[in-house]
């Protein structure tokens, strides 16, 4: 049975459910604020009070697997958990594993998160691009096939970042502009919105280049970041309407309330829709 394609499954949740993406990110003062220990069973109470209260509620769950992989073999199983229990329940999920590597070992990344029959198989992965955008291949052809995306780091919300994205290529433009290339070039010709994706920090302000690539635009750094939605337009410009605002510390900081959760991210969601319009 054929599975509709990453971008048009993203554009129909943010049409229904509004356009933002919840972190998952069980680091350990968080746990510690919650009252939970930093232990496994700190991340599994954490981790199944995120999936009940948010994934029947917003287009997009986005758990940072390294906060799962640190407890080892157990971490990963409440993540399998974590994954199959917000698709089921309608949420998006995002893997943010930011991989990167070339040939047979990039294949192996792929399988695990987009293959669908993969025990941590996601709607879409974030990956890294700096051994070459055609280092990618292995997880873009193999997302394509299974019906999922991918979101490639092209403008990060880290000051470091700048360094080699904002470096420049032969041609005199800069790296992040020959990745955005790269990108909307995969999205040619695709109905509605492809599902190639970049992720865009929402703190950059002004970035000078051109981010309307046809897909989804994956945006970190509002809230605790210092960024709010109101500043999507003056960062993302034309492109807004492609943009998956993501919120994590400035939600999560309101659990262990299930209730407490939903409202802050009612009141982001219905915040980030506006601003876009």
């Amino acid at each position: 049975m054929m599975v509709q394609p990453f971008g048009a499954r993203l554009r129909a949740a943010m049409d229904e459910r509004g356009p933002l993406c919840v972190g998952i990110d069980p680091h350990a003062a968080l746990l510690r604020a919650w009252g939970l220990g930093d232990d496994v069973a700190g991340l599994e109470s954490f981790t199944r009070t995120v999936v009940e209260a948010l994934a029947g509620e917003v287009a997009v769950l986005k758990p940072q697997s390294a906060f799962f992989e640190r407890f080892g073999s157990r971490g990963i199983a409440v993540l399998e958990r974590a994954v199959a229990e917000a698709r089921a329940a309608g949420a998006l999920v995002v893997m943010d594993a930011k991989r990167g590597d070339i040939g047979s070992t990039m294949a192996g990344y792929a399988a695990a998160y987009v293959d669908k029959d993969s025990p941590l198989a996601s709607d879409a992965v974030t990956v890294s691009p700096y051994l070459g955008y055609g280092s990618l291949r292995p997880v873009l052809d193999l997302a394509a096939e299974h019906g999922a995306g991918v979101f490639v780091l092209a403008l990060t919300s880290n000051p470091e970042g700048k360094e080699v994205q904002r470096a420049t290529a032969a041609d005199g433009t800069s790296v992040a502009s020959v990745m955005l290339r790269h990108i909307a070039a995969e999205n040619a010709n695709v109905p509605v919105l492809g599902s190639v994706g970049a992720v865009v920090g929402a703190t950059l302000g002004e970035v000078g280049v051109d981010l309307d690539v046809h897909g989804p635009l994956l945006a970190p750094g509002i809230g605790a970041q210092g960024a709010t939605p109101g500043d999507i337009p003056a960062v993302f410009g034309s492109a807004a309407r492609n943009v998956v605002p993501s919120v994590s510390r400035e939600i999560l900081r309101h659990g262990p309330s299930r209730e407490a959760l939903r409202e802050s991210a009612r009141r982001y969601a219905e915040e980030c829709r506006a601003a876009i319009g």
